[in-house]
């Protein structure tokens, strides 16, 4: 494990034992303390202690990649090229991914679960036989010159080598891209909560026992409402801090970032 980063678990038996007979937070359960620990690694990996990880998944039979078990939201998706890059794909909500319900042989509807939700299948070919051109959404085609058909106006030709679409209904994610590529490369944040031996950056590891005092006390009716605004605002403080911390500006961030902007090319 990384020296920068402290196991849930440490965290947990630490604020455990610090706990002495005059403390709002007695008489609770380490399993209790342990859950709200849980909750409050899920809580600030939103937003400050987002954990990416980087994956590569196979692509199905039916032009799909599974998501991680461990997913929250995606970064981008695209594909490794012999350079070592990711090439990514492009969002596209126009992708379709409907579904049918599943029927027996007599035409009956299936529920195989009973929970009182018809079973479903893929079902993403098209709905009509009629061939829809590709240009028959935009306002003209270019002209022809010298028997070459420019550019259709509209399409651009874009920086992407494929495109895709969140199936979040089915955990999935489809694709439309060349069917010579059997994988890609995901980078995604994790939910952390769910990791075998949760861990915390010790930058933000006061920040989680501020959250978990604040969980433990916010519920107690024998705690006084100052008490509770004290331990909210002393959680969101230690936030911000953790915040600051690891995800400072420096100096030479900004002028790498403004120097980008700076290109020379040859003059003719």
């Amino acid at each position: 494990m990384a020296r920068n980063l402290v196991t849930v678990s440490e965290v947990v038996n630490d604020f455990v034992m610090s706990i002495d007979g005059e403390d709002f937070a007695r008489n609770i359960s380490e399993t209790i303390v342990h859950n709200h620990a849980l909750r409050g690694i899920r809580e600030m990996g939103f937003d400050v202690l987002q954990r990416v990880r980087s994956l590569k998944l196979s692509k199905n039979s039916n032009d799909t990649v599974d998501l991680p078990d461990d997913f929250v939201s995606l970064i981008k998706i695209g594909i490794v090229g012999a350079d070592g890059l990711v090439y990514v794909l492009g969002p596209n909500q126009n992708i379709n991914f409907s579904q049918k319900y599943s029927k027996t042989s007599g035409g009956q509807l299936i529920d195989s679960n009973g929970d009182g939700v018809f079973d479903r299948v893929d079902d993403k070919g098209s709905v009509s036989t009629a061939l829809f051109g590709q240009d028959d959404h935009v306002v003209f085609s270019n002209y022809i010159y010298q028997n070459n058909v420019g550019q259709v106006y509209g399409f651009g030709g874009g920086k992407y080598r494929g495109d895709y679409r969140l199936n979040l209904d089915q955990n999935r994610i489809e694709l439309a891209m060349s069917s010579d590529v059997s994988e890609v490369v995901i980078e995604y944040v994790a939910d952390e909560a769910r990791s075998e031996n949760p861990t915390v950056h010790v930058m933000a590891e006061e920040a989680l026992r501020a959250y978990i005092y604040y969980k433990i006390v916010q519920r107690k009716s024998t705690v006084p409402a100052g008490e509770k605004a004290r331990a909210r605002s002393e959680y969101f403080n230690e936030l911000r801090r953790a915040n600051s911390r690891l995800k400072s500006f420096s100096k030479e961030d900004a002028l790498q970032v403004i120097r980008k902007n700076f290109k020379q090319s040859p003059k003719y």
